[in-house]
């Protein structure tokens, strides 16, 4: 109760304020946000599916986003979500360079499924090399067991 105790009639006291806060209202506002964040989170990821490999280097620590190249198990290149043909794939990695406007251009992140052939990897690479990307970092799964990607 808000108030202090009740007294008789004609008797004077003084109300005492409320010294409690009531928690529940933060508590289901803190509850939306947790479920809103848990059901946006997984949409934020890449949306190329591919099968990485593992490896046991530590990840980098990095300040702007990286641009994602991803090539998919039957070959295909993307750059961030978008499909590129291959015929397009040097001249489109030029443009980003220059644009960028970074020396050895911007950071690159290069996914590859690992079930490509190592030469498919290579072609790409050489693109990317060719083009003037200097800072292309492959991306791995962690060690087994440990959840990374």
């Amino acid at each position: 109760m808000a108030m202090g105790p009740i007294l008789g009639p004609g008797q004077r006291t003084r109300r005492s304020p409320m010294a409690e806060i009531n928690v529940t209202p933060m508590v289901d506002v803190m509850l939306v946000l947790l479920i809103i964040f848990m059901v946006t989170a997984p949409l934020l990821a890449t949306g190329v599916q591919v099968d990485l490999p593992e490896s046991k280097a530590a990840p980098l620590d990095q300040d702007r986003e990286p641009l994602a190249v991803s090539i998919d198990a039957t070959g295909g290149v993307f750059i961030d979500d978008t499909p590129v043909p291959d015929e397009m794939l040097a001249g489109r990695l030029a443009q980003i360079v220059s644009v960028s406007g970074e020396e050895g251009g911007p950071r690159i992140f290069l996914r590859a499924d690992r079930g490509l052939h190592y030469g498919r990897v290579m072609q790409v690479m050489g693109e990317m090399n060719r083009a003037g990307m200097r800072r292309v970092s492959l991306v791995s799964l962690g060690e087994p067991g440990d959840g990374a990607r």
